[in-house]
C-alpha cells in the first residue's frame, strides 16, 4: 500500500509543479503542436489575434493562447469554415505581398494596422474578400478569446473598467 500512495504524492506534486515529472518516472507531455495551420501560418493568426485584442494593462488575445484554439476550431470544425479561414489567410498574404511586397506577417505593425484598417472598412476595390475573411477573423479570436480564462475574468472584473477600454460607461 504504502508503494502506492508515494507515487501517488509524486504525481500530485509533479502536477502542480513542486517536483520534475522526470523525477517520479511519468511521461513527459507532448509539445503542443498545430493540428491545421502551418508554422507561418499560425504565426500570421497569433499576429492578427494579438491586433485584434492587444495586450494593454489587461492580457491580449497571445496571452490567452487564442491562436491554438482557432487551430483547434480549424481542426474539429466543419470543412467549409476550415477552407475559408484558409483561403482567407492566402488572400491575405497575396494583398499584402502585391502591395508591400511581404507577407503580413512580416509587415510592420503601424503596416498591419492599416491593413486591418482597409479591410475593416472594405473602401478600396478587389478588397471584399479580405473585409470577409477580417469580418470572420475578428469574430473568432473575439468568441474564443472571451471563452478563455483570460477572457473570462476580463468580461468579470466586478464592474472595474480598464484604463485601456475606448468607451467607458
Amino acid at each position: 500500500m504504502s508503494d502506492f500512495v508515494l507515487p501517488r504524492r509524486e504525481a500530485l506534486k509533479a502536477s502542480a509543479g513542486l517536483v520534475s515529472v522526470a523525477a517520479v518516472g511519468l511521461p513527459a507531455a507532448e509539445p503542443w503542436k498545430a493540428q491545421t495551420l502551418d508554422d507561418h501560418q499560425l504565426r500570421t493568426v497569433e499576429a492578427l489575434g494579438e491586433l485584434i485584442i492587444p495586450a494593454t494593462d489587461t492580457p491580449g488575445a497571445k496571452a490567452a493562447g487564442v491562436h491554438r484554439y482557432v487551430d483547434l476550431f480549424l481542426a474539429d470544425g466543419p470543412d467549409g469554415e476550415r477552407a475559408r479561414f484558409l483561403d482567407g489567410l492566402g488572400w491575405l498574404d497575396g494583398y499584402t505581398n502585391n502591395k508591400y511586397k511581404k507577407t503580413f506577417l512580416n509587415l510592420g505593425a503601424d503596416d498591419q494596422i492599416k491593413v486591418l484598417q482597409l479591410l475593416d472598412s472594405d473602401n478600396e476595390a478587389g478588397v471584399a474578400e479580405g473585409h470577409r475573411f477580417f469580418r470572420m477573423v475578428k469574430s473568432m479570436v473575439s468568441r474564443i478569446y472571451y471563452n478563455t480564462e483570460i477572457g473570462y475574468k476580463e468580461l468579470n472584473k466586478g464592474g472595474r473598467v480598464p484604463a485601456s477600454y475606448g468607451c467607458k460607461p
